[in-house]
């Protein structure tokens, strides 16, 4: 989805841990020449001369295989006709009384900022008011721009800090607007690019969290800063509010405002691991520590109350429960709070996302992977909850709430389902259907199934099968099976219109295997892999792929894999323990060197996933699984498709870029290509996505299909 956002308090706690496929930051690469253990230590000089003629001459062969096959031009078409299809949701978010909507296509790649009234988006052809073209700014200032987000002051959401990326990395430069006036506020706050968060106090003063120089940074290349910055002030002249350490992950701040927008508490977030943190109030005497568990998320403030998750047993709540404080009570004696339990997730069930309106809370979760929707109100010291009426067996994703109002918008859909926008009243439980989009691939040929696998550990793993309903059970049919399985991210039904136009209508089958890992089963199916446990996730992988092919739904000759960042971790790692079980890997925006993973970008802030490898014990663990360093010469291996991107400045493209030539110095064919903008979220320019999309499947189709 391709939202524009207004960025309060909830949101900035995403910013830059945002799981959306690996959590975010950037580190200085310092990239030798080689290493005696190492020899291909080079290519992770980004942008080096040397580096870079490499990756000329892989994209070369890249294109020419992949680019040259006679359905790259048709894929490539039915991408680009996916992407920019004017009959797409326009993704809204609530701002000053109306919605927002950032619009890209063929014709605008960079975007188009516009907003309509309420009433007009709700009608098949809303009166859109452009508020910044995008495209035309990065035309008039020779930069590559691509709005990734604004952080717009309550509660009037005029005035509002625009997070610009040059050429779609995490990095930004926040500069403020006037969406009244439609210009960039002359004399106004201006951020020069950075991993940085910046939160308002009021109109002229901002908490920020940026590189102020040396020593502000952690190991992960996150701020570990805060200083406050006034109006007209430079950023020398701010002021300093709270310090972390090196070793932490990061420290952001988040403000808590009631339903008028009043500030009601300044927050700090401080990340000591990527999933251990201390919250803190900010007041006239400093950072005071507040009474939560290292494992808590705060979600949301709604009638006074500080909504959070738990991730961990705590004080009588249990992992995944999501509980409150009343927050007077943390303001009066932080010691003496008493947090109260709001819902306690069954076995079968996790707590997906969390937002509030005016007065109510709105919670999404999953019930055996398929989603369900209750809206939570809060009298006289005690919740009730209501479930809204939703589809049976789809996903369900909060979009955004409205905090003036108890209007709400989501998003259902399913594998054969194409996505539905509907506007909900979370006071009055009702349900308006508002957009949908139409079907990009005929379904009616298909079905939907769930199977379970049995991991190696007895562990039942659940993973969903997309095939043609008069399927053969011989092993036949070409199968690209999706994994993730890190950092609590839950894989549940989808839409994928990319998938069913350019595979399922040709005859394939599309798998995801809930691997543990995720967040389906709630904060225990996540941990269950941690560190020295990781091997559980590429054992719960291979069953599913396993077990496909002893229902001979497929064969290793037409099982294909695909997975992305942290699924870059589990391909590379599938690829090299179970050679003889996949005919395609491919390898996108990877972590691959898990022994060097943390000296490179944001690889610092995952080591409370994976371990840290300059830890003897825990390298121990990580070298028997690393893709990298488990390659062997002499075992026959599929042909895998690398591919990442030059500016990705999360996952660093030295991990892909030294697997390829690893495999080349072994005599292992392979295919790498290197996009050259765009990030590690690859959702810069619909155009260039339509190519990666077309490339991913001319591959797959080479493989699993010719």
């Amino acid at each position: 989805m391709r939202l524009l956002l207004s960025v309060c308090a909830a949101a900035l706690l995403a910013a830059a841990g945002a799981h959306a496929e690996t959590p975010a930051a950037d580190t200085a690469a310092n990239a030798p020449a080689a290493s005696a253990t190492d020899p291909f230590q080079w290519l992770e000089d980004v942008n080096g001369a040397r580096s870079m003629e490499w990756v000329k001459a892989q994209n070369a062969k890249a294109k020419a295989t992949l680019e040259g096959d006679a359905r790259f031009e048709a894929f490539r078409k039915e991408g680009l006709a996916i992407f920019t299809a004017q009959d797409r949701i326009p993704y809204p978010s609530f701002r000053a009384g109306a919605v927002d909507n950032l619009w890209q296509d063929d014709k605008r790649p960079h975007g188009v900022w516009r907003k309509a009234s309420i009433e007009s988006y709700r009608t098949a052809e809303p009166a859109w008011e452009t508020v910044l073209d995008i495209d035309a700014l990065a035309k008039a200032e020779g930069r590559d721009w691509f709005l990734k987000g604004s952080i717009c002051l309550p509660p009037n959401e005029t005035r509002c800090l625009l997070r610009l990326s040059d050429g779609g990395k995490d990095a930004v430069t926040l500069r403020e607007f006037d969406t009244a006036t439609k210009t960039f506020v002359e004399g106004g706050f201006t951020l020069s690019e950075g991993k940085q968060y910046a939160e308002w106090i009021d109109a002229d003063t901002l908490v920020v969290g940026r590189d102020w120089g040396a020593g502000s940074l952690t190991e992960s290349g996150y701020p570990m800063v805060l200083k406050t910055l006034k109006r007209g002030q430079s950023v020398d002249q701010a002021k300093e509010i709270y310090r972390g350490d090196a070793k932490d992950v990061w420290v952001q701040p988040f403000a808590l405002r009631d339903a008028d927008g009043k500030l009601q508490a300044l927050m700090i977030d401080h990340g000591l691991t990527f999933f251990e943190k201390e919250y803190l109030l900010v007041t006239d005497k400093g950072a005071v520590k507040l009474p939560f568990p290292k494992k808590a998320n705060i979600q949301s403030l709604v009638n006074g109350q500080v909504v959070f998750t738990v991730e961990e047993d705590w004080n009588g709540l249990k992992a995944g429960d999501l509980a409150a404080y009343d927050l007077n009570a943390l303001k009066r004696d932080p010691a003496q709070a008493k947090a109260a339990l709001i819902f306690r997730p069954n076995a079968k069930q996790a707590v997906e996302g969390v937002s509030s309106t005016r007065d109510r809370l709105v919670v999404t979760g999953l019930e055996n992977v398929t989603g369900f929707v209750d809206v939570y109100g809060y009298a006289k010291g005690k919740w009730s909850a209501k479930r809204l009426d939703m589809p049976k067996n789809s996903s369900v994703n909060i979009v955004d709430t409205s905090k003036s109002s108890n209007r709400l918008f989501l998003t259902t859909q399913g594998f054969l389902d194409p996505t539905t926008l509907v506007l909900a009243d979370a006071a009055t439980g009702s349900v308006e259907k508002v957009k949908a989009l139409p079907a990009r691939f005929d379904a009616s040929k298909d079905m939907v199934e769930q199977f379970w696998a049995t991991s190696t550990d007895g562990t039942k793993i659940p993973y969903f099968v997309v095939h043609r309903k008069d399927i053969k059970l011989d092993g036949s049919t070409p199968t690209l099976m999706y994994g993730y399985g890190g950092f609590q991210v839950s894989k549940p039904p989808v839409y994928l219109p990319e998938v069913g136009k350019l595979w399922l209508e040709r005859g394939g089958a599309y798998v995801i295997a809930n691997i543990r890992g995720g967040g389906e089963f709630g904060p225990a199916w996540h941990d269950a892999v941690l560190k020295a446990d990781r091997q559980k996730a590429f054992d719960d992988f291979a069953s599913v792929g396993q077990d496909l092919i002893s229902r001979k739904i497929t064969s290793a000759r037409h099982l294909g894999i695909y997975g992305r960042s942290n699924g870059g971790v589990l391909t590379t790692v599938s690829m090299t323990q179970h050679p003889e079980l996949f005919n395609a890997v491919v390898v996108e925006s990877p972590l691959i060197d898990m022994m060097r993973y943390h000296k490179l970008s944001a690889g610092a802030s995952w080591v409370g996933e994976y371990g840290n490898p300059d830890i003897p014990e825990e390298a121990a663990y990580i070298s028997k699984y690393s893709g990298y360093q488990n390659l062997r010469p002499g075992v026959t291996y599929p042909k895998a498709y690398i591919t990442t991107n030059t500016k990705d400045d999360r996952v660093h493209p030295g991990h892909a870029r030294k697997y390829a030539a690893k495999l080349e110095a072994m005599g292992v064919p392979y295919i790498y290509f290197e996009d050259d903008f765009g990030g590690h979220s690859y959702d810069a320019d619909p155009t260039a996505n339509a190519a990666r999309w077309a490339r991913h499947y001319v591959y797959l189709s080479q493989q699993l299909m010719d």
